[in-house]
């Protein structure tokens, strides 16, 4: 199964538009001959259009270059992860590894054929002076049809449009295109993707709530982003087989709406939350073991980089890369199981109808800085607390709970940026350093016990001990020097103007 990231802009077309002359736009250097493709696409989808509903796309396409199944998520403006499967044997079943990926959308709705395109593309690349393809140009002549219960009995619908895709330049090449194209009577498309045309007002775009008025709408709308992202990257999880970042993003939106939860707690009714926070806690917790194997194994990569002259992968960190592949097969059967989509059910349930108590109706601009200040206010105690400690194993766990508080500070001052702007901001922006200083002690922290461990293993070779050793020294240090930026980041974050702003 291949993937790779889409960039591609679209242009409607009138009857009588003719393709203008590309060869001087600024980057190209000449257009390849034309070539010809009849591609036959079935698209497929819930009863409900699911997909398309957050623009994603599921086909099976056969002509041209790339048949077979694909898979568009979108991830950005204008751009779209394309996942591609072979057609299989005849079959027009979704293959497992595409049905698996958007679970988190169809949550065991069947997928159905949704409507059928027939295209006749003209294809030209655009090339560098040295022959490279830098994007290509797709004409397309479309006829489509509305699979399944058709409104109205709707037959067939048939259009022109233009495509550029990237390929080997730059965007701005296919921004070039784009502007020629355009002032030779070309629009840029009103859809992201054919199958609109086809679906039109069927489809029921997701719409986040923006309203801010009240604190219980600021909250909402901030959980409601959080719940989004955490989403968009589900299917990247599944589809990673290393470090991409996609888990640790993942995480951090699961994190962001537990804080929110619980620092905005007077808002909310604590009963019908408390079972949804549990949950939270169980998905963070599984995505928690990829990620801390992903971050203590890069980490120990890299200073064994540093330390020895010929750096070899020994036993325990090649164990380690065993391990991170498991947890992530453990992960994605993880992200298959009823109780992981119900956590999302409930998620919806709470955007689309938020258990809130009274004080959740109170202005946001009057109720939103308390909630701030509490949070704050949190973090400086467990601050003080740990600053009274001689070092230790009870000021670690006080620097630690210093950094929790520091996160949730920090999630809780960004949220109240769509209320309060910039002095939100600028809090948000201090428990942020904050929580990277302590996150860099705390690290060194957890890296040593980690390797302790290791050393006490009877199968450890004497030469792995002996780097072992050095390894936990350079996690002392590490520690060490993180601490000593503290005081001055501490002082200069925890600001009283700052909190008086809000």
């Amino acid at each position: 199964m291949a993937s790779h990231l889409e960039i591609e802009r679209k242009y409607e077309t009138g009857s009588g538009f003719s393709l203008p002359d590309l060869r001087d736009v600024p980057g190209l250097s000449g257009v390849a001959e034309p070539k010809t493709h009849t591609l036959i696409a079935r698209y497929y989808d819930t009863e409900d259009l699911r997909l398309a509903a957050r623009g994603i796309t599921l086909r099976r396409r056969t002509g041209g270059e790339d048949a077979g199944w694909h898979l568009k998520l979108p991830v950005g403006k204008g751009a779209k992860q394309e996942i591609h499967a072979p057609l299989g044997p005849g079959t027009e079943t979704v293959p497992t590894r595409l049905s698996d990926l958007v679970v988190a959308y169809t949550r065991g709705r069947e997928l159905v054929p949704v409507a059928q395109l027939e295209t006749q593309r003209t294809e030209r690349a655009l090339l560098a002076a040295d022959g490279t393809v830098l994007a290509e140009l797709a004409d397309d002549s479309v006829t489509a049809q509305r699979l399944g219960r058709a409104p109205n009995g709707a037959g067939w619908k048939t259009w022109r449009e233009l495509e550029v895709e990237l390929v080997d330049g730059s965007p701005a090449v296919v921004k070039a295109v784009g502007k020629r194209l355009r002032g030779s009577g070309a629009r840029k498309s009103r859809v992201a993707a054919k199958l609109d045309v086809v679906l039109g007002d069927e489809v029921s775009h997701v719409e986040l709530p923006e309203a801010t008025r009240t604190a219980g709408e600021a909250m909402t709308t901030y959980l409601a982003r959080q719940t989004e992202r955490l989403l968009g990257y589900d299917p990247l999880v599944r589809l990673a087989d290393h470090d991409d970042d996609s888990v640790h993003k993942m995480r951090v939106a699961v994190r962001r709406i537990r804080s929110i939860l619980r620092t905005h707690r007077k808002l909310l009714d604590r009963a019908r939350v408390d079972p949804l926070d549990t949950e939270l806690k169980w998905l963070a917790d599984a995505l928690g073991e990829v990620r801390d194997l992903e971050v203590l194994r890069a980490r120990y990569t890299r200073q064994l980089a540093e330390l020895l002259d010929t750096p070899r992968e020994p036993a325990w960190l090649a164990a380690m890369a065993r391990d991170e592949r498991a947890a992530r097969d453990r992960l994605r059967r993880t992200l298959l199981t009823p109780r992981y989509l119900a956590l999302l059910d409930a998620l919806d349930t709470f955007i689309a109808d938020p258990p809130v108590t009274e004080r959740a109706h109170r202005a946001a601009d009057q109720e939103i800085p308390r909630v701030v200040t509490r949070a704050w206010r949190k973090m400086a105690r467990a601050h003080d607390e740990a600053d009274r400690l001689p070092a230790g194993r009870d000021r670690d766990g006080a620097l630690h709970r210093t950094r929790k508080a520091a996160k949730r500070a920090r999630y809780t001052a960004e949220a109240a940026t769509l209320v309060l702007g910039k002095p939100a901001r600028r809090l948000a922006r201090g428990a942020e350093r904050i929580q990277g200083v302590l996150g860099a002690y705390q690290d060194g922290v957890v890296a040593k016990q980690h390797l302790a461990g290791i050393a006490s293993r009877p199968d450890t070779a004497p030469d792995d001990a002996f780097v072992i050793g050095e390894l936990a020294g350079v996690q002392r240090c590490a520690g060490t020097r993180a601490l000593e930026d503290l005081p001055a980041v501490w002082k200069k974050a925890n600001s009283r103007k700052l909190l008086r702003a809000l």
